[in-house]
């Protein structure tokens, strides 16, 4: 189960109180003050794991506490302090304060990065740290600060080199499982698709992950269909490939299908448009009259974008795209790790 937003409960350590003792020895006539200070209390951590793809196993365990300081001890000792807690979650995972709900607190990208999310609190001072020449007997200590909680959202995007959009049943799916060994549902009716689903494409000795992302409609920036379940998802991918269904046996508008797909992507965020993007006409297998590509191309270069002929099923042009693809990634930066504000 595909699993990309969740919340969560997180509580840092609260930090060890601190110790009210004296030192009593033998031939030592002033002994004074020996209390220690009490340790903090253990952070909370998000860390990006590399074997993870969805937020499934946060969905259940949803309250995360981090172990608190120990208590200071006679004879100046201080406390332990408390073990941080590490949350592992896919690379890619925002985190919002649920009661700030405004800019993300940060974001784990690649894996192994951390992200604290919840601070521990300070260990309280003992007798000793009040020792003072007005003060040569303090009988008093500090409680340890309590620990950082929050509520946290977390959302997960994906994080791909190539994302398909396009209209339902416009042959995404088709796409994907012909291209890697990823086996997404494919079906007839719209929206067969309803998670993304993440397939890796290999090209000689190269290779790029490419993410199926469920279909689009019209109004999908407002949350129409799946709409920002899906947009969020592209903001990660380096490369857009435009899936149009260009057989003419659906009744639909190839070149309105790809205007619609650009004005959702540009209404979302106006910085998508200006990443490298390309059309793929699917579905050249079983073509009517009028041919739709014609069209397309030209709706296509009005947009500054190639189109490539294609058939999942019997392969056509599956090379010529590949290698399109791989061209464009080559000319691209890795990673897209800025968090949409």
């Amino acid at each position: 189960m595909f699993i990309d937003r969740v919340k969560v409960f997180v509580k840092a350590g609260d930090g060890g109180r601190g110790c009210v003792s004296f030192r009593r020895e033998a031939f030592v006539p002033r002994g004074g003050p020996s209390g220690g200070n009490g340790g903090r209390g253990g952070d909370v951590y998000l860390r990006a794991a590399s074997d993870q793809n969805t937020l499934l196993s946060l969905r259940f365990n949803v309250e995360f506490r981090a172990q608190r300081g120990g208590h200071g001890g006679s004879n100046n000792r201080t406390g332990r302090d408390g073990e941080p807690l590490f949350i592992d979650v896919p690379a890619g995972t925002i985190a919002f304060d649920e009661a700030v709900n405004e800019s993300p607190l940060g974001e784990v990208v690649r894996a192994g990065e951390k992200l604290l999310v919840a601070s521990g609190g300070r260990g309280g001072r003992g007798n000793r740290s009040f020792l003072s020449n007005r003060n040569r007997a303090p009988r008093e200590a500090q409680p340890g600060e309590p620990g950082q909680e929050r509520l946290l959202r977390l959302e997960l995007r994906l994080l791909a080199d190539v994302g398909l959009l396009g209209y339902p049943n416009a042959g995404k799916s088709t796409l994907l499982a012909r291209l890697s060994a990823a086996r997404p549902r494919i079906d007839s009716f719209p929206f067969t698709t309803l998670t993304p689903v993440l397939g890796v494409v290999e090209e000689a000795d190269r290779s790029f992950i490419m993410a199926d992302i469920p279909g689009i409609i019209e109004g999908a920036h407002r949350g129409q269909g799946l709409g920002l379940q899906f947009l969020r998802h592209v903001e990660r991918t380096r490369v857009l490939l435009h899936v149009v269904d260009a057989s003419g046996t659906s009744g639909r508008d190839a070149a309105s299908d790809l205007r619609t797909v650009l004005d959702e992507v540009r209404a979302y965020d106006p910085t998508l448009v200006d990443r490298p993007q390309t059309v793929a006409a699917s579905k050249r297998d079983i073509v009517t009259t009028p041919d739709p590509l014609p069209a397309l191309i030209r709706e296509a270069r009005r947009a500054g974008l190639e189109v490539t002929p294609i058939s999942a099923l019997t392969g056509d042009g599956l090379p010529c795209l590949t290698r399109r693809l791989m061209g464009l990634l080559e000319k691209t930066p890795p990673a897209m790790n800025e968090a949409r504000r």
